[in-house]
């Protein structure tokens, strides 16, 4: 009991102290579930806005990126005059060119001239052997003496039927001569005068033969029938010439080269743009760096088809004072048939070029939001005749209608569209590398 009460006595003496409440688990997660709460939401606005801001980044390069996708290449509207020309290829010859041949077979004599020679209308250009010609004028002229011989001889018989006619009728009027022999005098008479008709016919063909004796004679001197240069000489002494209905050439003589024609062949497609009058330039392969000024005098209508193209012959007027051009010079002329002065100028490669096209399987995820592009266009025509261009405006290009006119193949004039002179017109586009 004293033990046991020693025991107690401290515990009974300290003082006491209260325990701690336990908060239970539903209090605590109450009391933080609200500040949870606020900060997740807040983690949450900023995680969208950030995928916000990037998805629209990445939609707005999708779509406006190109100019760091592909590099342009350009050309500026520009102001001047456009020329616009026809092209067309000939050959320079002589105005005027003839082939002289030989009216009459003999052999040649004598040449009295070679390539290049200047010659003159009525110069002996050769002559041919004579000897049988001078032979054949001689017999006509025996001829023609005989024939003459032939009628002094008629008229002497006429005259004298005549003499012996009058004797008889004084004597038949003197009933002294019988009416039948008045008529056989009459009848010899009458012969007599129709002999003198023949001779004297005979006479007019010794004439003729004569005559043409004489000029065959003369046509055995071949003679230059034009002022002029010889081109080509196709025959020597001692050639046989043989006259016929196609007599072989023996000479070609040019006119005065120092005027001469450019004779060139105008496709079908271009000769309604080609009339009389209009000026032209023309180069030959011998003088490569210069051209030669020129003017179209002529145009033929009848057409010419080689290889299956049409085409139609004109005559081009052209002053060779220098004499520099020779007959044969191939030539292309350029005809200037429109000249347009202070216009606006657009490159034709600009009317040419097409905006690329993405592949339909490119764009992966962002594809789907990515607004559609438009799609390439495979011409620069538009409905109206008009054209479209691509001119760059702050750096992208930008879709413009214009209406054309001439072009001279490089440049074509504008006539209406919103550009301005030195505006940035695409020609080419090249992937970014």
């Amino acid at each position: 009991m004293g033990i046991e009460q020693r025991l107690r006595a401290p515990a009974n003496d300290a003082p006491k102290i209260a325990p701690a409440p336990v908060p239970s688990l539903a209090s605590i997660l109450g009391d933080q579930a609200p500040r949870r709460k606020r900060i997740l939401g807040r983690v949450w606005q900023w995680l969208l806005l950030a995928v916000a801001i990037v998805a629209g980044s990445l939609l707005l390069w999708s779509y406006y990126g190109q100019g760091s996708v592909y590099t342009y290449t350009t050309q500026k509207v520009t102001r001047g005059d456009l020329t616009v020309v026809v092209t067309a290829t000939g050959s320079v010859q002589p105005v005027a060119q003839v082939d002289v041949s030989s009216e009459i077979s003999g052999i040649i004599r004598k040449v009295n001239v070679d390539y290049n020679s200047e010659v003159h209308r009525g110069q002996v250009l050769a002559e041919l052997d004579t000897d049988k010609l001078q032979a054949t004028v001689a017999s006509s002229q025996a001829k023609l003496v005989a024939a003459n011989a032939n009628v002094a001889k008629a008229k002497a018989t006429l005259n004298a039927a005549k003499a012996t006619y009058d004797r008889q009728l004084v004597l038949f009027e003197r009933s002294v001569m019988s009416a039948q022999s008045l008529e056989d005098t009459r009848l010899t008479m009458d012969a007599a005068d129709a002999a003198l008709k023949a001779v004297e016919a005979d006479v007019l063909v010794a004439e003729a033969d004569l005559r043409t004796a004489e000029t065959n004679l003369t046509k055995a001197q071949i003679i230059s029938p034009i002022d002029g240069v010889v081109l080509t000489r196709n025959v020597d002494e001692g050639s046989t010439v043989a006259a016929s209905l196609q007599a072989p050439v023996l000479f070609s003589i040019a006119g005065d080269l120092k005027q001469m024609e450019v004779q060139v062949d105008v496709d079908e497609a271009d000769i309604g743009s080609v009339a009389i009058g209009q000026t032209a330039t023309f180069t030959v392969d011998a003088y490569r760096d210069r051209s030669f000024p020129a003017v179209i005098t002529d145009i033929r209508f009848i057409s010419e088809t080689i290889n299956n193209v049409v085409t139609y012959k004109a005559l081009l007027k052209v002053d060779n004072t220098a004499l520099l051009l020779r007959p044969g010079m191939t030539a292309t002329a350029d005809i200037v048939v429109e000249t347009v002065k202070s216009a606006l100028l657009v490159p034709n490669a600009a009317m040419r070029y097409s905006p690329p096209t993405e592949s339909s399987s490119s764009g992966g995820f962002l594809g789907m939001f990515r607004p559609p592009r438009m799609g390439a266009v495979t011409t620069a025509e538009v409905p109206g005749g008009a054209r479209t261009v691509w001119v760059m405006r702050d750096k992208i290009p930008t879709e413009k209608a214009v209406v054309v006119g001439a072009t001279d193949g490089q440049n074509t004039q504008l006539i209406s569209g919103d550009l301005r002179e030195g505006d940035e017109l695409v020609v080419d586009a090249v992937a970014a590398q």
